[in-house]
């Protein structure tokens, strides 16, 4: 039985907390400080962001603010998997710069996959990274017809077998024992990790590098050139909002992300004759192509950490510990997995958790600075968010430098701005309601075989 709320302690926030060493809160801010740069927030975002800053000028004086610890929220309890993947479609990112645009952008994420394993392993973060790709699993005619329009679409786009190809059964069976599989498609793009592992090496890398880290230290206002804490005033001709689905508790940006609620779960470790019927023996990366999201990979420690989408949206974009867990939507994660591998019938769960993501209005992530308030931003990753955040923190980091040599400022995410959220209860209606949408779609898929309308309406509506 898996008990309602987490234990006291960080420890408690998930599998991934749970797996490493002890988490003691780095100082507090004591008094106002001035910097070349401020960082609110010290998840994936704010600490590549200053992993690149201090990098490329280690004269750059950058301070993080962080309202716990490093890897509080979803950079450390998010599935783990560092992906090329990217919420919003080529076809929507060509309309912001063009074909070449959107093309390069999708070349950069491939890169920076690779990328986050190569620092990792020169900063001595051991976060458990493996390269064995991503399967993505058609179990009914529906979803086959959508994994092979998604490949179909990256040809279109000149990615080839090497980036994207399908799957006949033998061959998702060769990749894992999923049930039900009538084929799927793969790609390489993509690395198992362990979150939080990644999230605090990374604190601790920047660290060493020089960046002044202050845990517990909540920013309560953040504003031009000074970010105004309980604890202080840290001025700063720079400013980066680093908060993701944590954005609406910032005064004055209720609207500009909803923080939508993904929930995890976990196996014991498995023996090895059942990881013989389950395969994944390279830490493939595993999903269905359903519309209301699934995610699960191997762990280093041999168990299943699986989690997905289904928990509601909170009115007026609350955030709180008591959403965190949901035990009609774990009873659920937990049935689907059973579901994907019937051999873990039986098995122990031994950990729930889940966490808040940023969803942009538009599906579309940002990265943006203003030179003339000092105020930067990036975020909105709708949960793709490992791979896509280091690339981010690159883009602010030479941003801020007003050094660009890659170019990253013409990528099709810089400089723009989604619009916000609607009013409640609009929002509240109209979040549950894709949610809703999603969850009778793939029932629909289930049942009759055929492609969702309803699913296809939506994202073509956002652009997709």
């Amino acid at each position: 039985m898996i008990p309602p709320m987490p234990p006291t302690g960080y420890r408690g926030l998930s599998l991934w907390h749970d797996t490493i060493d002890d988490i003691e809160p780095r100082p507090s801010l004591g008094t106002d400080i001035e910097v070349d740069v401020a960082v609110v927030g010290a998840g994936y975002t704010g600490l590549w962001t200053a992993y690149h800053l201090v990098a490329a000028d280690p004269s750059i004086r950058v301070a993080v603010i962080e309202k716990e610890v490093a890897g509080f929220g979803a950079s450390g309890r998010n599935g783990g998997w560092c992906s090329a993947l990217f919420p919003a479609s080529l076809k929507r990112m060509a309309t912001e710069r063009g074909r070449e645009a959107a093309v390069r952008m999708q070349h950069l994420l491939h890169d920076t996959v690779a990328d986050v394993g190569w620092i990792a392993e020169a900063e001595g973060i051991d976060c458990h990274f493996d390269q064995g790709g991503y399967l993505s699993v058609a179990r009914n005619p529906a979803q086959l017809e959508r994994v092979r329009d998604e490949v179909a679409d990256h040809r279109e786009w000149g990615f080839g077998e090497d980036d994207h190809r399908l799957l006949d059964a033998s061959e998702v069976m060769a990749v894992a024992g999923v049930s039900d599989a009538l084929g799927g498609s793969f790609t390489p793009h993509c690395a198992a990790i362990h979150p939080a592992r990644l999230v605090r090496g990374l604190a601790d890398a920047v660290e060493r590098r020089g960046v002044v880290v202050h845990e517990r230290t909540a920013a309560v206002d953040v504003r031009s050139r000074r970010v105004i804490t309980a604890h202080g005033t840290v001025r700063a001709e720079h400013v980066v909002l680093a908060t993701e689905g944590y954005t609406p508790t910032v005064a004055g940006r209720r609207r500009a992300i909803a923080p939508i609620y993904s929930l995890m779960t976990a196996t014991e470790p498995l023996p090895e004759d059942t990881w013989a019927q389950i395969g994944l023996d390279k830490r493939t990366t595993f999903a269905d192509n359903r519309h209301l999201t699934i995610y699960g990979q191997r762990t280093r420690d041999g168990r299943i950490a699986f989690g997905g989408r289904g928990a509601p949206y909170h009115y007026a974009s609350k955030v709180s510990p008591l959403y965190e867990r949901d035990a009609r939507v774990h009873a659920a994660l937990r049935r689907i997995l059973l579901e994907l591998f019937p051999v873990l019938d039986g098995v122990t769960f031994t950990h729930a958790w889940g966490g808040n993501l940023g969803v942009p209005r538009d599906w579309f992530p940002s990265v943006r600075h203003d030179r003339h308030t000092g105020l930067a931003f990036a975020g909105g990753y709708v949960g793709d968010g490992v791979a896509t955040s280091a690339l981010a923190g690159r883009t602010l980091a030479a941003m801020i430098r007003g050094d660009d040599p890659d170019d990253l400022a013409s990528l099709p995410w810089a400089g723009r701005t989604s619009r916000d959220w609607e009013p409640e209860p609009l929002r509240w209606l109209g979040v549950n309601a894709v949610t809703a949408l999603m969850t009778s779609a793939d029932w629909s898929e289930r049942r009759t075989g055929r492609p969702s309308r309803a699913a296809s309406a939506f994202w073509t509506a956002l652009g997709q």
